[in-house]
This record gives C-alpha cells, sequence and structure tokens, in this order.
C-alpha cells in the first residue's frame, strides 16, 4: 500500500516532489487524469490512479489507505477560454480533494497554493504569509481561484483536517514539461526572442527546493499555517543578467513602457478568443508585472529548515534541461 498520494504529480513541482519522494524511501500513489501527459513521470516506479478532481467518486480509491496527500495539483492558466474551469478546478476540486482526504482518515495533508495569494506590502519590502490581503486583490482568475481554495484548505484545517500550507514562489528547474510561464520564459531567452523587458521582479526558487520544502511541510509544517516556498527576489533584468552569464547570450536591452505592453496583450488576447489557443502575452500576466512580486521565506527557512540553494544553480538545471529535452530549436528532438 503506497505512503503518500500526489495529486498533481504530472506537473513541474509534482514530478519534482514524487522524485524527491522516492529518493526518501516512500512508496508513492499519483492521481492522473485519463489520458493526461504523464511524459514526467516516465519510467518512475509509482502506482497511477486515474481520476478527476471534478469528479470527487474518483478521489475515495485515490487516498484509500494513504497517510498522507500532498495536494499539488492544480489548473495553472493566466488566460483561459472559460476561466469558471479554473475555479471548478481550483477551488471545488480542492474541495472534494480535501473532504475525501478526511473521509478516509489521512494523517497530514499538504496543500500547495502559490505567492500569487498573498499580500505584497504597500512601502515595496517583501511580503510575508500575514501581510494582509484580500480577494479584491486578487489579479485574473488564477489568482482569484488559488486564493479561494486556500480559503478552503484552512477551513478544513480550522475543522480538524491536519493541513499545512505551502506557497511556492516561481520555481525553476528540471522536469518543466509544459512549460510554466517562467520556463516559457526561460526557453524564449534561450532562442533569442527575448528582445526587451518590464520594470518587474520575482522571487526564484530552485523547484527541487520547492520540493523538499513539502516534504518538510509534511513533517514539521504547523496545522493552518501557511509557509512562503521561496529564495532570491531577482528583477527582470537581474533575471536575464544572470541567465546571460550562465548561457553567453546578451540580455535584453531594452525595457518596455506599461502602456505598449498592455497594448500587445490586449491584441493577442483578441486573436486568442477567435482562436481559442493562449495568447503569447496575457493582460493579466502584463498587470500582475506592474507589482514586482517579492517575499520573504524566513519562515519556512526557521521552522521548516527550507533549502535554498543558489539560483545560479536552479537555472542552469533549468537550462541544461530545456536543451537536453529539444524546447530550444537546434537541439535535441523533445522526449516522448
Amino acid at each position: 500500500m503506497p505512503d503518500v498520494l500526489v495529486t498533481g504529480g504530472t506537473g513541474f513541482v509534482g514530478a519534482n516532489l514524487v522524485r524527491e519522494l522516492l529518493r526518501e524511501g516512500a512508496t508513492v500513489r499519483v492521481l492522473a487524469r485519463p489520458g493526461g501527459d504523464r511524459r514526467a513521470l516516465a519510467g518512475l516506479p509509482i502506482e497511477i490512479v486515474e481520476g478527476d478532481l471534478e469528479r470527487p467518486a474518483s478521489l475515495g480509491p485515490a487516498v484509500a489507505g494513504v497517510a498522507t496527500v500532498f495536494h499539488v495539483a492544480a489548473d495553472y492558466r493566466l488566460w483561459a477560454p472559460d476561466p469558471s474551469a479554473l475555479f471548478r478546478t481550483n477551488v471545488e476540486g480542492t474541495r472534494a480533494m480535501l473532504a475525501a482526504a478526511a473521509e478516509a482518515g489521512v494523517r497530514r495533508v499538504v496543500y500547495t497554493s502559490t505567492v500569487g495569494t498573498l499580500g505584497l506590502p504597500p512601502d515595496g519590502t517583501p511580503g510575508t504569509e500575514d501581510t494582509p490581503v484580500s480577494l479584491a486583490d486578487m489579479v485574473g482568475p488564477y489568482k482569484r481561484s488559488k486564493f479561494l481554495a486556500e480559503q478552503v484548505a484552512l477551513a478544513f484545517a480550522r475543522q480538524g483536517l491536519p493541513v499545512v500550507i505551502v506557497n511556492p514562489s516561481a520555481p525553476v528547474g528540471p522536469w518543466d514539461v509544459k512549460p510554466t510561464p517562467t520556463g516559457r520564459m526561460i526557453v524564449d531567452f534561450l532562442e533569442g526572442r527575448m528582445i526587451a523587458s518590464l520594470d518587474t521582479g520575482l522571487n526564484l526558487v530552485d523547484v527541487r527546493d520547492v520540493a523538499r520544502g513539502h516534504l518538510l511541510a509534511a513533517a514539521r509544517g504547523r496545522v493552518g499555517e501557511k509557509y512562503i516556498l521561496g529564495h532570491r527576489n531577482l528583477t527582470l533584468s537581474e533575471i536575464f543578467g544572470l541567465l546571460a552569464e550562465l548561457t553567453g547570450r546578451p540580455a535584453p536591452r531594452w525595457r518596455i513602457p506599461y502602456a505598449l505592453a498592455w497594448t500587445a496583450a490586449a491584441c493577442f488576447e483578441g486573436a486568442a478568443r477567435l482562436t481559442r489557443r493562449p495568447p503569447r502575452v496575457s493582460l493579466t500576466a502584463v498587470r500582475m508585472a506592474r507589482k514586482r512580486m517579492f517575499f520573504s521565506s524566513a519562515k519556512a527557512v526557521r521552522e521548516l529548515g527550507l533549502p535554498q540553494t543558489d539560483v545560479r544553480e536552479a537555472l542552469a538545471a533549468a537550462v541544461a534541461w530545456f536543451r537536453e529535452h529539444g524546447y530550444v530549436r537546434g537541439t535535441r528532438a523533445a522526449a516522448s
């Protein structure tokens, strides 16, 4: 019988979490949607149970007999033809998953949120788990849905389910199969398509530290508490500077005014509504970029022992992985 269940194990954070669990000797079950992309788990000694967060009846067999649930799965899209789909997966799916875990009597649940649900101080200092924030501060349906899902997790904790919440920042590293928006930015840089930047910033963290942080939260986290899994605050220009040092490619020289970025995103979204394909840049992404997403991971370092791998190492691992798996034109064909 598996020790743990991981939802979202086919995704970026989930795939690295599964590998970390296997290194620790755990037996792992992964909840995966029928027909979903499972490349990130190929060849791993795990049990896969098919199910869907939008079908609560499929979740019972997934949680049966496990001691710990890592609920990592989420609909992570900054643009969607039908935004209500994000709420069905992220909010109601989380409610169904935690209800199934409670019914099964699991001993610990780690819920994966995001720093996007947290507040940012008006003076520009890094946000913490306790920075005041409300639903009105959330930009776009993804952040709104994750904020509401986090409230669901906190409510279950108050009702007695042993839930710990982790809030990853912007992870980088291997196994970004989709890839994520941060990973896509790295690929665009490697292909020479990143010719300008915005005046914004991110908190970067090695995805393998995020995976480790999940295990530490399960072992040491306090029920009902949130922990930022992050590391280094960097402006976008600083990130491109590090990538330039690692790759020898030039960093973007120009900075795009927000008004121009907004106009371009509006045009991309107009085309996307016709084609039903995601825009190159979404209005939500541009609106999010108006604030520097800087956060402090001091609480997770202090209480959990969260590792703080140099972000240069994380970026180097991401660059190598994207090149080796054919995401950069002229490199090996993508793994299948």
